[in-house]
């Protein structure tokens, strides 16, 4: 069956229910969200919310007024994460439209919205407020996974200067677990706030009991009724593979200096790491 677009469509009647996946970046949200866009109960966007024409709201990908792009270190400056958080800077009912405009489903009969943005892990109670039974996923992977992707996407690229960084002083490593740790500390609070509204998991859950976890989302949004996890998708634009956990192939990359820069953050949160059950990794002697 061809494609069809909610431009035209009533989707204000037809959604039923507004499906966030909620999490960092670099962490397995886009498996996720694929997975989702293969049901047949589903709406979907085919890129991030916050990349979508008529998105009104804060987005990470450009320059603040400071000059400064957030990038994917988002949440490593309170300043930046006030920014994200603040509900004035949202125009969610235009939002919501643009996004119901652009939607693409291939059942006429679809009656549930999905889509995903990293930073609306900063505000989802303005998603709560704005969106017809709002309902989330909130996932949340190993911190030091987690910090290992971004560290190498910014060295990779070269890409790490005070635009990103601020002028908190602080290394790329350091910021990256700032980032992180703030990151974990905000995914608490959703929990938390909204246990009602949601389905809690870690990415290592998701890749060592996928049948359980699909589960957990089918009784959440019983529409999801063919929803699978373990199923083959693209994930970049290169590629595409099965549900697998990818945490210790990426961990290996870590030596002991990047180990030590994360953990000199990570200290001073243990509480958030322990909440989601991580531990501090050792250095090797």
């Amino acid at each position: 069956m061809p494609l069809l677009y909610g431009a035209g469509r009533d989707l204000e009647t037809a959604v039923t229910t507004n499906l966030f996946a909620i999490c960092p970046n670099n962490s397995g949200s886009t498996f996720l969200k694929q997975a989702l866009a293969t049901c047949r109960a589903t709406w979907n966007l085919p890129r991030e919310g916050q990349r979508m024409r008529g998105f009104r709201g804060p987005v990470s990908f450009r320059p603040l007024e400071t000059g400064r792009r957030p990038g994917l270190l988002w949440a490593s400056e309170q300043s930046t994460i006030a920014r994200f958080a603040d509900p004035a800077r949202y125009d969610w009912p235009a939002t919501r439209k643009a996004w119901y405009a652009q939607a693409y489903t291939r059942n006429p009969e679809a009656s549930v919205f999905v889509t995903k943005s990293p930073p609306h892990l900063l505000c989802v109670d303005g998603l709560v407020r704005h969106f017809r039974n709002a309902r989330f996923l909130f996932m949340v992977r190993n911190p030091y996974a987690v910090c290992e992707g971004i560290y190498r996407r910014y060295r990779q690229g070269g890409r790490y200067t005070l635009t990103e960084a601020g002028a908190s002083g602080r290394s790329l490593a350091e910021t990256v677990a700032v980032h992180v740790a703030n990151c974990l500390a905000w995914q608490r609070r959703n929990v938390e706030t909204y246990r009602g509204h949601c389905v809690f998991f870690t990415y290592e859950t998701m890749c060592a009991e996928p049948e359980r976890v699909t589960e957990e989302i089918r009784a959440l949004v019983p529409a999801l009724a063919d929803l699978h996890l373990r199923q083959r998708l693209p994930v970049k634009r290169i590629y595409a593979e099965m549900l697998t956990d990818m945490n210790a192939r990426q961990i290996a990359r870590l030596d002991d200096r990047q180990i030590s820069a994360f953990n000199r953050v990570f200290r001073a949160h243990r509480d958030v790491l322990d909440y989601f059950g991580y531990d501090l990794m050792p250095t090797h002697p």
